[in-house]
């Protein structure tokens, strides 16, 4: 397979080659567990050096679609139903820095996070010093728009997403938004804070009894909850996956009168499936999830910033409602974590720790 690369472009000359070749293995050119041209081979093809080819190469490893076995070569162990994999048709826009406006896994690569915060502080200059918009950079909401729509099949608009400091602070943003008159139900057991925020929030709280596929069926019947706030996906501390069937007995619930779901999904990205976790708000007809999720998993703990997919009604009620709310993440943060994104670091990041939970399922003890 011969590669052309373009010398003119400013793209260097091994990412050119990563893409060519990546775009070749998504489309079945090279299927699953198929070797790989050798380094020399595809150097000469492509009228570029070996130390280019084996940079492109690593980069595929990192991402999860090849792997280097020992005298052998390279073998693509991507498959087609795999999840969290860049779809090549969606276009990322680069924008200004400054746009329209005046408990982990594994550690992300500390290397890559300061050389991503040293570009930020070269390119973006004293912009970074600027105060966020309220509802966070626009930089960073529609890193998160383009990464959702490619990886967990969330379409939304940029407006429809909220930055803000952590979990907590959007669980509190939620009350003041949907109202205190209603009645919230939460997974029993769930994560304490949760339950915190709720009672500090002085509005009525139901505690729901998990069982092995998710909320008790009768429990959930016979709430008067009409919010309800639930991890589909490994619900922390019980580990409770609900189940598909579960997902939309929640969205059959859903559906009576004025409900509303709040998905709080902080760990399905680590998921170590062939398909990405499906979402609740990608499924719900009624435009009534509200998707949240949080860096401080995948990225760090410091990193406390989190943020919610509002469904469009919602979006316009929070803009009329809770708007002059200001954004507590500093723009820096919010412009590095974009940055992270847009570069695929963050993907990688992600593709690196399931490979390795997947290998940890597989290797005998």
């Amino acid at each position: 397979m011969k590669y052309i690369i373009d010398a003119s472009s400013h793209v260097p000359a091994y990412h050119q080659l990563y893409l060519l070749v990546r775009e070749d293995i998504i489309i079945g050119i090279y299927p699953t567990g198929s070797k790989l041209p050798s380094k020399r081979t595809v150097a000469l093809d492509s009228n570029t050096s070996t130390v280019t080819v084996e940079h492109a190469y690593a980069l595929l490893c990192d991402e999860g679609y090849i792997e280097s076995r020992e005298r052998s070569g390279f073998f693509v162990i991507f498959r087609a139903d795999d999840g969290f994999v860049s779809a090549p048709t969606l276009n990322v826009k680069h924008k200004s820095y400054l746009g329209s406006h005046t408990e982990t896994y594994t550690d992300f690569p500390y290397s890559v996070l300061a050389k991503t915060m040293r570009k930020i502080i070269s390119d973006a200059g004293e912009g970074m010093l600027e105060r966020s918009p309220n509802s966070g950079t626009l930089e960073l909401r529609d890193a998160i728009r383009i990464y959702l729509a490619q990886n967990r099949g969330i379409l939304a608009d940029t407006n429809q997403i909220i930055i803000g400091s952590g979990s907590e602070f959007l669980y509190t943003i939620l009350v003041g938004l949907l109202g205190r008159d209603r009645v919230y139900a939460i997974e029993s057991p769930s994560y304490k804070k949760i339950e915190q925020v709720y009672t500090a929030s002085d509005v009525r709280l139901e505690k729901l009894p998990l069982s092995h596929d998710g909320i008790d069926s009768k429990a959930l019947k016979n709430s008067s909850a009409d919010v309800l706030h639930i991890s589909p996906y490994r619900s922390y501390p019980s580990g409770v996956t609900a189940t598909a069937s579960k997902r939309h007995e929640y969205l059959r619930w859903a559906e009576l009168g004025s409900r509303y779901i709040i998905e709080d999904d902080f760990e399905s990205e680590f998921s170590v499936s062939r398909k990405p976790e499906e979402t609740l708000f990608s499924h719900s007809f009624k435009d009534n999830v509200i998707y949240m999720n949080t860096f401080s998993k995948t990225v760090s703990p410091s990193f406390r910033i989190g943020y919610m997919v509002l469904p469009k009604e919602l979006a316009k009620a929070y803009e009329e409602k809770l708007g002059f709310l200001s954004c507590t993440v500093p723009t820096y943060l919010q412009l590095v974590l974009a940055e992270l994104i847009n570069n695929g670091d963050f993907e990688r990041h992600i593709n690196r720790v399931r490979r390795n939970k997947r290998k940890e399922l597989t290797t005998p003890k």
